[in-house]
């Protein structure tokens, strides 16, 4: 059962919150659309060095905000390769085809805004490690998402990242 905006913690300390994932990649859930009405969600990644977080991908519904933590990011938009560090803010509009990837040597974590929420629960299915790559294809749909399965196998290859 979801939290209502009332019953949420007032502080979430490090290291709670669900977390899902592996020692590549991780996402800890800090705020959820469902407990402020669909306003937006809170995630935090945790990607190791080399690592791809995500296919090429587009969705249609909600913009993304990538606040960097700690590390560098590397991220691709219809094309164009941008990089950022720890205080940067990295936007991912709506619509626009993208991807991102630890670009340096240690942990990336980025805060990841979200608006509208709702996309945080795919998140939560990519992160089960039960989940097929059938399975997602199937959702990406609901959500309003696609894949560029092509040029995400290019972008690994070209930059030795690993998903």
């Amino acid at each position: 059962m979801a939290m209502t905006q009332t019953d949420a913690p007032r502080v979430l300390a490090p290291g709670q919150g669900t977390i899902v994932g592996t020692t590549d990649s991780s996402d800890r859930f800090l705020v959820d659309a469902a407990e402020v009405q669909g306003r937006l969600a809170l995630v935090e990644h945790t990607i190791a060095p080399g690592v791809l977080a995500a296919p090429v991908h587009r969705h249609t519904r909600e913009d993304e905000f990538s606040f960097v933590l700690e590390g560098r990011v590397g991220a691709l938009f219809d094309g164009v390769e941008v990089y950022a560090e720890a205080g940067d803010l990295v936007r991912k509009p709506r619509g626009e085809w993208h991807t991102f990837w630890n670009a340096g040597t240690g942990p990336l974590r980025i805060l990841e805004i979200i608006t509208p929420g709702g996309l945080e629960s795919l998140f939560r299915l990519m992160g089960d490690p039960d989940a097929t790559a059938d399975l997602l294809e199937q959702v990406e749909p609901t959500y309003g998402c696609a894949v560029d399965e092509e040029a995400t196998a290019a972008l690994a290859r070209r930059l030795d990242l690993r998903m």
